[in-house]
């Protein structure tokens, strides 16, 4: 938004695994649940929105040849042909959609089919099935699980704008400079990136949207032989469940949005918004947790120490960047780590090494060198962001005034220094984008059943303000806020109330009766 809704520096093998949910958390939830049955009462025949799209015999007739995935021996993938353009079917090449499957490991007892999507814009969903099996076992055995790598990802056709060498030039210099000749610099990099995008993929970017995707979803579907899904959907993911809902309400059973994007307005009214929330995230729950540790990282014993050793630290790169071998870590690497690493408390340990190495890079180790390159030399890949920058710049209308970025640029770099100094960077990507014609989808929540919606009160990227708004939009939906926690993606984890509150609705049919609060473990 971006920030980028879906990254994050390397977890630790264990990053998910945490303390036990308090007693009263379980409590919660009890007596909170009914039937979800609006899905299960929709007649069979019932028209969507959707419908309206006519999706011509030979996509409709396909059929998915399962064979194992490459190195994923628990998933099955097969390939499926979509149309390039879903409102112009016969006109242009077809692309290729990569999906993969986890069978439930109970057959006798299937419930059905879980689809689940991928965050960002721009990350894999292929390999997520597995995934989930592993760490909701429950819901392994219950669901056969499928995802997918959306169209310009991965495995499928795929965007792609510049190399990783050229793409360090978008990400290089100090975005908080405010000089004319810096802000030149910035604007003329996202033009040299959307010129290569055009270059490279340019017949294939009008049709990378987040309503083009949801198309291909319901092909999927059908192709599978179900009349009605299940969906599981993190992160963008939401915002793919809540359009996918819209045009198909029908077709779906049941519905779980994690960390919910502001799908009910425009990405740049959502975007505006991350600064704020992750220098939220950042002042109010990295920077106490780091002071807290001085002992282990000195890097300060009291938030403004760690402010204050922050910004000279940076001010330093500024000036003599380090560079290692294919690394360099100046100042917008600085940030970028701190943004992709505070996704997930359990990551903070990371950014403390990767800082503590920079702070005093001569005396740093060969093993805490190589965790601040990984924390800071990492977060975003041209690949990522072609197809992020194709769904966020198209999905929704975009300000191409030039001077008005310049002056929010500068205002969030004040402001909110940490992801406010990048506005002026990826704002005029979008504000030079080549310009489509995708339907706008407004999201209501008609003809669904109860949607289950999960948000922390501090998520950095997927902000709860905006998870507000979306909640307000579907209706009869019933948000589940976490607190105590300011965690990117609320389930699975080791949150036994949220936890409960999903597998009810997923096992039991049971969804939550109104909105509800779930504090995290660790605000025990």
């Amino acid at each position: 938004m971006k920030t980028v809704t879906d990254t994050a520096a390397p977890k630790p093998a264990a990053s998910r695994t945490r303390r036990a949910a308090i007693a009263v958390a379980a409590a919660v939830v009890a007596g909170l649940a009914l039937p979800a049955t609006a899905a299960s009462a929709a007649p069979n025949d019932a028209r969507d929105p959707g419908d309206a799209v006519r999706v011509p015999t030979r996509y409709a007739q396909q059929r998915l040849d399962w064979k194992p995935c490459d190195g994923q021996p628990a998933l099955e993938c097969a390939t499926m042909a979509v149309p390039r353009d879903w409102h112009h079917p016969d006109a242009g090449a077809d692309l290729s959609i990569a999906v993969s499957r986890h069978r439930a490991g109970d057959q006798a007892h299937r419930k059905g089919t879980l689809l689940m999507a991928a965050g960002g814009p721009g990350a894999s969903g292929l390999p997520r099935p597995a995934g989930l099996a592993t760490n909701a076992p429950k819901v392994g055995a219950a669901y056969d699980i499928v995802s997918f790598d959306q169209r310009g990802v991965g495995r499928s056709t795929r965007a792609q704008c510049q190399s990783p060498e050229q793409f360090q030039e978008f990400m290089a210099g100090d975005y908080r400079d405010q000089s004319p000749e810096a802000i030149d610099r910035v604007v003329s990099n996202a033009r040299t990136l959307v010129a290569a995008c055009e270059e490279h993929s340019g017949d294939l970017l009008p049709y990378l949207t987040t309503e083009q995707t949801v198309r291909d979803l319901d092909l999927f579907r059908s192709l599978l032989g179900e009349r009605r899904i299940s969906y599981y959907g993190p992160s963008y993911a939401s915002m793919i469940g809540a359009y996918y809902g819209t045009l198909f309400p029908h077709r779906v059973e049941r519905m779980v949005l994690d960390s919910n994007i502001g799908f009910e307005g425009t990405w740049e009214e959502f975007e505006l918004g991350q600064p704020m929330s992750f220098q939220r995230r950042f002042d109010e729950d990295f920077v106490p947790w780091l002071a807290a540790r001085d002992s282990t990282y000195h890097f300060g014993s009291t938030p403004q120490e760690v402010e204050d050793r922050w910004e000279k630290r940076r001010a330093a790169l500024h000036d003599s960047p380090i560079v290692a071998g294919s690394v360099t870590i100046g100042p917008n690497q600085l940030d970028n780590g701190a943004i992709g690493v505070i996704y997930e408390e359990a990551n903070f340990p990371y950014l403390a090494q990767g800082l503590a190495a920079v702070d005093d890079w001569d005396k740093a180790d060969a093993a805490a060198r190589a965790v601040a390159g990984q924390v800071f030399g990492h977060y975003l890949s041209p690949d990522f962001l072609a197809e992020y920058f194709s769904v966020t710049c198209s999905d929704t209308p975009w300000t191409r005034d030039l001077d008005t970025w310049v002056e929010r640029g500068a205002e969030n770099t004040a402001r909110y220094p940490l992801a406010g100094a990048r506005t002026l960077a990826f704002s005029a990507v979008c504000a030079s984008w080549p310009k489509t014609h995708a339907p706008h989808v407004k999201v209501t929540g008609a003809n669904l059943p109860p949607t289950v919606m999960l948000n922390s009160v501090h998520d950095p990227a997927t902000y709860y303000e905006a998870a507000l708004g979306a909640h307000r939009a579907l209706r009869g939906s019933r948000l589940v806020t976490v607190t105590g926690n300011g965690d990117h993606g609320q389930y699975p984890t080791a949150n036994s109330c949220v936890t409960d509150v999903v597998e009810r609705y997923l096992l039991d049919d049971r969804a939550p009766e109104h909105d509800l609060t779930c504090p995290s473990p660790q605000a025990g």
